[in-house]
């Protein structure tokens, strides 16, 4: 690995060692029963490794600022129902006793846009070991357009475009992250690939219910 900065906060590192756990974790789930594969999960677990991601939504500034406040949110709800909802699978089978699913604050829905800024960042970053260019301007389009995009309104589109020039530069975004381009890369691709089972395995509690993902 690179050289980082000693005593340095490394936000990154957090990240892909928080979700590292949590897949080894959803992976370990297959040696059992399928419906004790779901209840194992913890809400707690869950928004405990997303709420690292929070940091990074700071770091990428004004173009996902509406992303940081949405996304912070949700986990915060999320980690504040934890104490009473223990499970993922559990938390769906609440609003789907109360009917509230897909109503505006469920738990439910918060579950769900949590996981689309953890499906973001994924493209983010894949976008980002894909290129050698010191502009994350098209990156971060690709990723804005392929995951957030067909779910807000014009105006919220073009707020985000015109925010894409502010971005930092990848440089200036390695440094905030205290990492150098070596460790940043590592950590990222630890963190796409730990995260592909987490998103699949809240996707798969969605589907199994017949309730989709894309609203």
């Amino acid at each position: 690995m690179g050289q980082t900065r000693e005593g340095s906060e490394r936000p990154l590192q957090q990240i892909a060692i928080a979700f590292s756990e949590l897949a080894t974790h959803i992976k370990s789930q297959h040696q059992l029963k399928h419906d004790e594969q779901e209840n194992n999960v913890l809400v707690a677990s869950f928004a405990g490794a997303s709420s690292h991601v929070s940091v990074l939504f700071g770091c990428l500034g004004i173009a996902f600022k509406f992303a940081e406040r949405d996304y912070v949110a949700k986990v915060h709800d999320l980690t504040k129902v934890a104490s009473n909802i223990p499970t993922l699978q559990s938390l769906l089978e609440f609003d789907l006793e109360r009917d509230s699913v897909k109503v505006r604050g469920s738990h439910s829905r918060n579950l769900l846009r949590v996981k689309r800024g953890l499906d973001m960042v994924r493209v983010l970053f894949q976008g980002i070991l894909n290129s050698n260019e010191e502009s994350l301007r098209d990156c971060a389009s690709q990723a804005y357009a392929e995951v957030f995009a067909p779910h807000h309104s014009f105006p919220i589109r073009a707020a985000v475009t015109a925010g894409f020039y502010a971005l930092p530069t990848r440089s200036q975004l390695m440094n905030k992250l205290n990492e150098d381009e070596i460790s940043a890369r590592e950590l990222m691709q630890e963190y796409i690939t730990a995260v592909d089972p987490v998103i699949n395995y809240v996707e798969g509690i969605f589907l199994s219910r017949g309730l989709g993902i894309d609203w």
